[in-house]
């Protein structure tokens, strides 16, 4: 009966239902204090925007970074895959502390980390220090698990029905835009000096938390801090026990979204770079950015339309998946025609556009407020590991062949599109 009280009791096992959502009393207001919903808005899309930056704007300076440096290309992309795999690890611990304390607790302190970290690492470049330079990466990466995730959960806790799609259709925008234009500023900074790009994180962290602290006002703090760690860790098994035949699959399809995304990007870039196109640097991060816009624009107009509508989410995520798997495949026969062959990848990335706002949208409004920051962290930790492996996987998969490559990635988007099909199936209004 305690576990009922806190918003676990009988969800029921299997397919989701009506009554795995949050009710309208687990969001708070729209607005707060007075301020405006899209200032609050844009205060929270700057988190996702300043986790993106922290990897995508030292993909040009590596190069470099192994000149300067003295390093093998295995060191230098350490420096990105230990972020990554950093980040990964302690995003559920994370998740956990901002269930126990408060969101804002979470994300201010590791804004502030995250920014000095980046001058730690700025500073073994300078001294050639590659130890100093790893070290400051890999705090960054522990810095960046107390970030977009715990935003996320945020969002959750203080918006409901169109409002909180809305705000999550504005983070994966606000991802997808870092990712646009993070190349580009990392190589015009890196025109200064190469190194440049690590002194800009702390200006970004910074200005990300001012916004987060002047312009988000958290709702107020539950019973959460009178649950035990025991009794935690026993009601995260109940949620899995209860909700898993559709959570994780909601998870694995998030993942795969990003596993294809970036291993795409990563695969188009080295196509780019090699004859007979040998586009590099600006010009490169322009042509990467065309799939990404495409993302952006469907992400943003996905999450405005949505509202609480679970049978719109479910169309969109079908149609998302059917369209990531039909230009997929058909890549494998326009491999040779550039311009064919990018405008079939922005399909890929309107695909995952129209399917990553649903499922964010699902997986915070279906946990209660006391475990949203876990499950949310859990969530992203799965879509961090997918940013991680994408390339290697990708480049694998191309040694063998193209038909190897895309027919894999449309293949794993037709398992996708199963998964939701078979297991997720909203109801008709999913909150409030």
């Amino acid at each position: 009966m305690e576990k009922t009280k806190r918003g676990i009791g009988s969800f029921g096992i299997g397919r989701l239902r009506t009554a795995d959502f949050k009710s309208g009393k687990d969001g708070a207001e729209a607005k707060s204090g007075g301020k405006s919903k899209w200032a609050e808005y844009a205060a929270l899309a700057t988190v996702p925007l300043v986790l993106v930056l922290g990897n995508s704007m030292l993909v040009p300076i590596l190069p470099d970074m192994e000149k300067k440096m003295n390093i093998s290309s295995f060191q230098a992309s350490l420096v990105i895959t230990l972020f990554s795999v950093t980040a990964g690890i302690f995003i559920p611990i994370l998740g956990y502390l901002s269930d126990r304390y408060t969101r804002k607790k979470v994300i201010l302190p590791s804004l502030a980390v995250y920014g000095a970290a980046g001058i730690v690492s700025a500073l073994g470049a300078i001294w050639g220090s590659y130890a100093t330079l790893i070290a400051g990466r890999s705090l960054q990466g522990l810095a960046a698990a107390g970030t977009s995730p715990i935003a996320m959960a945020l969002i959750g806790d203080k918006y409901k029905n169109g409002e909180e799609s809305e705000a999550l259709g504005l983070i994966e925008a606000s991802n997808g835009a870092g990712k646009v234009i993070s190349p580009i500023l990392g190589s015009l900074l890196a025109l200064i000096v190469w190194y440049a790009p690590f002194f800009a994180f702390p200006v970004f962290c910074a200005a990300s938390l001012v916004a987060v602290w002047t312009l988000i006002s958290e709702p107020k703090a539950d019973n959460r801090q009178k649950i035990g760690v025991k009794t935690y860790v026993s009601d995260i098994k109940d949620i899995f026990r209860q909700k898993g035949r559709w959570l994780l699959p909601c998870f694995f399809v998030g993942s795969l979204g990003l596993f294809i995304l970036f291993g795409v990007l990563f695969h188009l870039s080295d196509i780019l770079e090699k004859p007979p196109y040998n586009i590099d640097g600006i010009a490169k991060g322009g042509v990467l950015a065309i799939p990404l816009l495409g993302l952006v624009i469907t992400a943003y107009t996905t999450g405005r339309v949505l509202k609480n509508n679970g049978k719109l989410m479910r169309r969109l995520m079908i149609i998302g998946l059917v369209l990531m798997a039909a230009s997929l495949a058909a890549a494998i026969f326009s491999y040779k025609l550039i311009v064919l062959l990018i405008g079939l990848l922005t399909l890929s990335s309107i695909g995952t556009g129209m399917m990553l706002p649903c499922l964010n949208t699902l997986i915070t409004g279906a946990v209660d407020r006391s475990h949203r920051g876990m499950i949310t962290s859990l969530y992203s930790s799965l879509r961090f590991f997918g940013v991680a492996f994408g390339p290697p996987i990708f480049t694998w998969l191309a040694g063998l062949s193209v038909a190897a490559l895309f027919g894999s990635v449309a293949a794993l988007s037709l398992l996708g599109l199963g998964l939701v099909c078979w297991l997720i199936r909203p109801p008709a209004k999913t909150s409030g």
